[in-house]
């Protein structure tokens, strides 16, 4: 319950009628005792989160991913880690395989894209794919893929949280057997300077998605407290937030992998400098800038002092 802040409307109403519940009861068998105060702070800290939800309403759309769509990214920290380790588990096993097994990049990646790649390594433009198509078609056909991708890992939460695990454990499958194909032709350094510009964000992204979708499959299977249709609905409305809240992402990745990887070849300096840049806020803005809101956040709550009982009367 003292971590429960800035939840959604329904879990926040739950939690603020059974800690109201609470406080009446001590107040009458308990007066005057620590339970009470205890009790008539932490509901005091809820009722403020109620009357900040209210005011919401006035807010600038741009404020859900400035505070709403952190604060649940650092709610549900727990799953999405979870579906990180879980793809970058899945990216070894993609590793190891194309190492033990020489056909194996071609069974991931096929025959088409494998050929046409070792034609552009010996004409010395490894990275041509990125080049030879029209910049704003290829942006727009990405984005449109990846935003599929996403959904797909989200929606197929519905199967127990099984069908997402699937996605996510496909998509690291391809992504270690693609690196290690160029690392057997000495190009690790230049594909990952060239990929890792866009894909930093267009992975994190799918990642996430893939957590969203854990979340939807998770509120059924584990519903705690709560009836397992209403948890599921919460699930899913929180899941829906959650994709939401990367489509910019997935438009900055395209926008990446459009406009600027296509000079991987010629300016590798290109690459890098989109990598370090992409890196640097994707750790930000998703790693830490929630940790940082939710604690600043809670300390302004305890800030607020204990009230007086007659505010409970």
């Amino acid at each position: 319950m003292e971590q429960g802040l800035h939840l959604d409307a329904d879990r926040l109403a739950a939690n603020f009628v059974e800690l109201s519940d609470d406080l009446a009861y001590a107040r009458t068998f308990y007066p005057g005792s620590d339970v009470e105060k205890y009790l008539n702070r932490l509901v005091a800290s809820y009722l403020t989160d109620i009357n900040v939800g209210r005011a919401s309403h006035t807010k600038k759309w741009w404020t859900f991913w400035v505070t709403d769509f952190p604060l649940l990214l650092f709610e549900k920290r727990k799953t999405l880690w979870f579906a990180l380790v879980f793809f970058l588990l899945s990216v070894l096993v993609g590793v190891f395989s194309a190492a033990r097994e020489d056909s194996f990049v071609r069974l991931i990646l096929g025959d088409g894209y494998v050929n046409m790649t070792l034609e552009n390594i010996a004409a010395g433009t490894p990275m041509k794919v990125y080049d030879g198509q029209d910049a704003l078609d290829m942006f727009l056909r990405i984005t449109f893929n990846n935003i599929k991708v996403a959904f797909i890992a989200f929606a197929w939460g519905l199967l127990f949280s099984a069908g997402t695990l699937k996605v996510l454990f496909q998509n690291g499958i391809m992504v270690g057997a693609f690196q290690y194909f160029f690392y057997q032709k000495g190009l690790l350094l230049h594909s990952a300077l060239s990929i890792w510009a866009h894909g930093t964000f267009e992975m994190t992204a799918i990642v996430i998605a893939g957590g969203a979708g854990l979340v939807l499959g998770n509120s059924f299977l584990f519903p705690g407290t709560f009836p397992r249709l209403q948890s599921f609905r919460i699930g899913a409305l929180q899941g829906i937030k959650i994709l939401v809240g990367l489509l910019p992402f997935f438009i900055l990745a395209g926008w990446i992998e459009s406009f600027i990887t296509r000079y991987a070849d010629a300016r590798p300096v290109v690459g890098l400098i989109a990598m370090v840049v992409s890196v640097v806020g994707v750790i930000g803005y998703f790693v830490v800038y929630p940790g940082y809101l939710a604690r600043n956040r809670n300390l302004k709550t305890e800030d607020a002092g204990t009230p007086v009982l007659s505010n409970f009367e």
